[in-house]
């Protein structure tokens, strides 16, 4: 006949508690050490092309020609404000 009790000698968790890791030493060196090698890539990368990122500025100094057609004057103040909608009763 087959056991069909379940009971074993471990102890039983939910899902939930049995997915957590606990936060430990290794995990601090993981993250750590992760981060580092992630912030020496971006500066290697920006290091690497930062003369191609200074030659590509647009401004140069000054406005461009073309630029400088897209400058609109002032607006004017209305000279008769919208009169105000009567107060509700």
């Amino acid at each position: 006949m087959a056991n069909l009790d379940r009971s074993s000698g471990h102890p039983v968790l939910n899902a939930t508690r049995a997915r957590q890791g606990r936060f430990g030493r290794h995990m601090f060196w993981v993250l750590l050490v992760s981060t580092t090698l992630a912030a020496l890539a971006l500066f290697a990368a920006w290091t690497w092309r930062a003369d191609d990122l200074a030659a590509s500025n647009s401004d140069n100094g000054g406005m461009k020609p073309a630029a400088r057609t897209f400058n609109a004057p002032t607006p004017q103040p209305i000279a008769n404000p919208p009169s105000e909608l009567p107060a509700s009763r």
